[in-house]
């Protein structure tokens, strides 16, 4: 493809002449050079300016030195001077001298508030709007004149796109000489918290401070600075005054109405009716201004068993035509109705329930009782309220509950489903659980069986622990320490008697001891035990354990003895 010619510089269009673009409709614009009402736009700008406006007019911060009140400046922080504050950690003039009081902020960030979500549906066109209405201008203006004739002026209509709902978040630094300076000015900023920030008559945003943190430090010449950080969280949104070549903001104008009360001649007595109570009411008859007739009428004749009042009689228009239908007897809803004979193939109710030869389709309601000598069949689900008798219960479909004469009987397709059965439950045969058969509930006191498809009792459980369990965990509970009486190198004896280990366990040995020397622990590789009557030995073997006992040792065992 051949590339185009560029345009020359005289022949090139301004891109926001809107009038010489070529998808430009002048039928969508209108003057807005004499609007009382702008463009309505809201940027990030717009919200810097509001904490510049709240902090100077609204909190107007102060505090007092040298008994009087010195106005603390607020200052945004550009790239450069934030830098130099963060490197430096507080702001000098140009005499360098701590500049105190100070309040100092910056835009930190700005994300998107997912809690007011907003779907424009075409960000380049949007379609979401909100209406302004205008009340009175040059060419609607409230006056008694415009009243009494019902000249209805026109509105002035403003739509403006939905904005974009952000979150912006601001970091501030407050330095001042003294900590009571401090405090006051914190007071006062906090005091703020979830008010809306902004200057009056313009966009104003909710603004949550969050906690302060005290950053005081002292400088590198030894000069203390009384410094405070804190964060605002603020709620703002994003109006562009013009996007992709759309005004944001567009004027629409209503057209005027005018009303014409039309007069009459005629008695004023036919206008007024006297009622009840010596009150008076209107009573103005309608005014048909005009008619329209067809030439072609429509004519209403009776059939049979129908009568007409008016049969045969033709409406065009001109006149109004009543016609009155009645039939043979009355047919209201709570007549008797009579007639000598009904055929048809079908009788439709209601929803529709439909009554044929072949049966009944629909919903069927009966208040009483229902009495049949035949079979019911149910193609559909069946419903009862009160109590189901039978005397026998059969299914052939398998459902979440099935309930048969003999065999197996099923209740609940998943294993999440629950039951409950309130009185007593009695089983002849087995029953399993997650594949696990389980045949008896057992009351073998000693366990003897070792059955792995009963389940033992309380009774049973209780009394094998008593009788085997307790000494078991007697035994394993059993910690006890003992000092040695003696010592004749290479043995230590002690005034002990070791625990016997209960039936199945291993028996008790050196492993089930502790030994310390003089508070250091005694390798069990090079040690021996021996029960001697009353007198527990240990052995020690010295070239193991790398040095030989002596008399004035203390030794001390630590495990299985009896108390």
């Amino acid at each position: 493809m051949a590339r185009q010619k560029p345009l020359s510089r005289k022949a090139r269009r301004d891109f926001r002449n809107l009038s010489q673009r070529e998808d430009y409709n002048r039928g969508n614009e209108l003057r807005r050079d004499k609007d009382d009402i702008k463009n309505i736009s809201n940027e990030i700008i717009d919200m810097d300016s509001a904490i510049m406006y709240y902090f100077n007019e609204v909190i107007k911060p102060t505090v007092t030195e040298n008994k009087e009140t010195v106005k603390v400046p607020v200052m945004y922080a550009s790239p450069e001077r934030w830098l130099s504050i963060q490197k430096m950690g507080f702001m000098r003039d140009k005499r360098q001298q701590l500049i105190t009081p100070v309040i100092v902020f910056r835009r930190t960030g700005m994300s998107k508030n997912e809690n007011l979500p907003q779907n424009k549906i075409e960000a380049n066109n949007p379609q979401q709007f909100v209406t302004i209405e205008q009340n009175y201008n040059q060419q609607n203006r409230y006056d008694a004149f415009s009243r009494q004739i019902g000249l209805t002026p026109n509105k002035t209509y403003y739509n403006v796109v939905m904005p974009d709902y952000v979150i912006l978040n601001y970091e501030f630094t407050i330095w001042t000489s003294y900590i009571e300076q401090m405090n006051k000015l914190v007071e006062r900023i906090n005091y703020t918290n979830g008010s809306y920030w902004g200057e009056p008559g313009k966009m104003r945003f909710k603004s949550r401070i969050e906690s302060f943190s005290d950053a005081s430090e002292m400088d590198t010449q030894g000069e203390r600075l009384v410094k405070t950080n804190f964060t605002v969280e603020m709620m703002g949104y994003i109006i562009p005054e013009e996007f992709n070549r759309y005004a944001t903001t567009k004027k629409y104008l209503t057209p005027k109405k005018v009303i014409i009360n039309m007069d009459v001649e005629k008695p004023a007595e036919e206008f007024v009716k006297s009622e009840v109570g010596g009150g008076v009411s209107i009573n103005a008859p309608r005014q048909d201004v005009f008619s329209i007739s067809v030439s072609n009428p429509l004519t209403f004749t009776g059939g049979t068993g129908v009568t007409l009042s008016s049969d045969g009689v033709g409406f065009d228009g001109s006149q109004p035509v009543t016609q009155n239908i009645s039939i043979g007897q009355d047919v209201s809803t709570t007549s008797n109705v009579t007639f000598n004979q009904v055929t048809s193939n079908s009788l439709v109710f209601g929803n529709p329930t439909t009554y044929t030869y072949t049966g009944i389709s629909g919903s069927v309601n009966i208040t009483g009782s229902l009495t049949t000598s035949g079979n019911v069949t149910v193609n559909g689900d069946m419903t009862v309220l009160g109590t189901l008798t039978a005397q026998e219960i059969k299914t052939t479909y398998v459902s979440s509950s099935i309930i048969f004469e003999s065999g197996s009987t099923r209740f609940g397709d998943t294993t999440d489903d629950t039951h409950e059965r309130t009185g007593s439950l009695q089983i002849t045969g087995s029953w399993s659980l997650n594949g696990q058969t389980i045949n008896e509930i057992s009351q073998d006191t000693t366990l003897g069986d070792a059955s792995t498809t009963a389940l033992v009792s309380e009774y049973a459980l209780n009394n094998f622990s008593q009788t085997n369990v307790g000494d078991v965990q007697t035994y394993l509970r059993k910690q006890f320490y003992k000092t040695s009486n003696s010592i004749t190198n290479p043995t230590a004896s002690f005034a002990a008697v070791t625990a016997s280990a209960p039936s199945g366990y291993t028996a008790t040995n050196e492993d089930d001891f502790l030994f310390f020397i003089n508070g250091q622990y005694m390798e069990h590789d090079a040690l021996e035990i021996e029960q001697s009557g009353s007198v527990f030995l240990l052995k020690v073997d010295n070239s193991g354990i790398g040095y030989d006992l002596e008399s004035d040792d203390e030794i001390i065992a630590v495990g299985k003895f009896n108390s």
